[in-house]
């Protein structure tokens, strides 16, 4: 093996953890990407499915598997408790931004990465223009920022009652409107790319960036994924990206791509966030 090969953690085993996992194993070689370990909250479920020498039982034991990038594709809890030792080791893929709403986890994570010098990359995913949303930002363009995901209630998984009750034919309901910081903790798994569009937005930040998420029973084959964008002197863009989905699908199908290829960015671009 190369000594330029990058060591991978993988950090759930979800849908899109199962994608990663599978993709490196198969592409990876060629691409100077090989797997250091996998971990799920229940193992059983990566018996016969990853080689045994692969599987992490211990996540707090991750860094004697020495990885050049630990890819989180887990729960936002996760990064919460191991986010900063994550970072003190390795480069950090963050599929879980909506943690970074919590302002205080969200400055010890920067102060981690600045401290070890490795880099918390946050992906796109289904955010459309986000280098865009992030190059008006620095360049003090960004006046506003609001994002409107909509989805059939099969796909949300939300905290509370919200979204207790609902029937086929019901048509749209908007469930709710208002900071992405608010949102974050709503709908923890739903969210990302808002998440990722309030770290572009650094300005604005998580209680400056508007969203709003609403279940529509006629969405049964993609999510719709709207940006608006307001910069000073009155320029604006509106966005629609329809990511096709099955039905209680949490993640588009376009998005395991979308992820795939930031995993492919995550080289080392020093100790600060980078949106990939």
């Amino acid at each position: 093996m190369s000594s330029s090969t990058q060591r991978i953690g993988v950090v759930g085993y979800g849908h899109l953890g199962q994608f990663l996992v599978d993709r490196i194993l198969r592409d990876g070689s060629g691409l100077g990407l090989s797997l250091a370990f996998v971990w799920n909250r229940n193992p059983d479920k990566l018996r016969g499915l990853v080689p045994e020498d692969l599987i992490l039982t211990d996540l707090s034991s991750f860094s004697d598997r020495r990885c050049d990038v630990v890819v989180e594709v887990c729960h936002p809890q996760i990064i919460g408790e191991f986010g900063p030792h994550f970072l003190s080791q390795s480069h950090l893929l963050v599929g879980s931004p909506s943690a970074l709403s919590d302002p205080d986890l969200n400055q010890k994570l920067r102060q981690a990465a600045q401290q070890s010098g490795n880099t918390l990359y946050v992906p796109s995913g289904a955010l459309w223009g986000g280098q865009d949303i992030q190059r008006l930002n620095d360049s003090g363009g960004l006046k506003s920022l609001f994002i409107r995901m909509s989805k059939h209630p099969s796909c949300f998984r939300l905290t509370g009652d919200v979204l207790s009750e609902w029937t086929e034919g019901e048509g749209r309901r908007v469930l709710f409107k208002g900071s992405v910081a608010e949102l974050c903790p709503l709908a923890p798994n739903n969210v990302n790319t808002m998440a990722a569009a309030a770290v572009a937005a650094g300005s604005l930040g998580f209680s400056g960036v508007q969203g709003e998420i609403v279940s529509d029973t006629e969405l049964r084959d993609f999510h719709v994924v709207e940006v608006e964008v307001t910069g000073h002197g009155g320029f604006s863009v509106h966005t629609v990206r329809r990511n096709p989905a099955k039905l209680g699908a949490v993640t588009g199908s376009a998005t395991y791509n979308s992820f795939w290829n930031s995993l492919l960015v995550c080289k080392g671009h020093g100790g600060r966030v980078y949106l990939c």
